[in-house]
């Protein structure tokens, strides 16, 4: 399988974003990707006030999608958006996977929200507008099993384990709007050891660039084998990086060292 990572800078105006990520997304079957994955809020980064109104799954931003992955025939992770939520004062922060026929395969809702106070650096509470999800799904792609997440999630190992040994996840996606202060000591740490303890290849595609209000995020998307080596990193720019999963190094990998096998807990 060829996957593509793809990384953007979200902004303020949602029909720009959605143009953005449509020629990432065309670049990325162009250089022949059988799945895409995007960002965490493809759809928008900017100011609460200037927010859409969000929608359920089957708005105007899932139809977009559902279209470009029909259109160019490939499996698109949209990393997430503002899905309607269940009040008026919370969002759900939502992952939708679609087939090379624009169906809707898999539905995400973030589990782990980021509720973060660093003094003098970040005041950040994502429960305040967000309701978390409750279920860690995994969809099959071309007889491949992804395990879904977003983001924040990284920093819970348990959730990757469960994909990984009760549903049988053979790649982990991560599509993520890391914020750069803390990003640069600890996303690609996390990305390979999430690699490395569950045996999986793992896709992290990452917003990049300042955003609205005052965040910066640090990109550095990438493609990081079973091994935890870094296959495929993108520049600090927006853009789009290639790699190919081969599923029998990842099953030669988990035989040789059969870690997950032996585990006692």
């Amino acid at each position: 399988m060829r996957v593509a990572v793809c990384q953007l800078n979200s902004r303020s105006d949602q029909p720009a974003n959605l143009a953005t990520a449509y020629g990432l997304l065309s670049s990325a079957a162009a250089g022949g990707a059988d799945l895409a994955v995007l960002p965490e809020y493809v759809d928008y980064l900017g100011t609460a006030a200037g927010l859409p109104d969000p929608e359920p799954v089957d708005g105007t931003v899932g139809r977009f999608f559902a279209d470009a992955a029909r259109d160019l025939g490939m499996w698109v992770v949209v990393g997430s958006y503002h899905e309607r939520g269940p009040d008026p004062d919370r969002t759900f922060n939502t992952c939708l996977v679609f087939d090379r026929g624009g169906e809707l395969a898999a539905t995400y809702r973030k589990i782990h929200l980021y509720d973060v106070e660093i003094p003098g650096r970040v005041s950040y509470h994502e429960s305040s507008s967000v309701a978390p999800g409750a279920d860690p799904v995994v969809v099959e792609c071309d007889g491949i099993r992804i395990g879904l997440s977003i983001c924040y999630d990284l920093r819970f190992p348990e959730l990757y384990r469960r994909l990984a040994t009760e549903l049988g996840a053979q790649v982990l996606v991560v599509p993520a709007a890391f914020m750069l202060h803390t990003g640069r000591d600890h996303w690609e740490v996390l990305l390979r050891a999430r690699a490395i303890e569950n045996q999986c290849y793992v896709l992290a595609a990452g917003q990049i660039g300042k955003h609205e209000p005052g965040r910066t995020c640090l990109g550095r998307s990438m493609v990081v084998d079973p091994w935890g080596v870094v296959v495929a990193q993108a520049p600090d720019v927006p853009g789009v990086v290639f790699a190919d999963l081969d599923p029998g190094r990842l099953e030669t990998i988990r035989r040789e060292l059969p870690s997950l096998a032996n585990r006692r807990l």
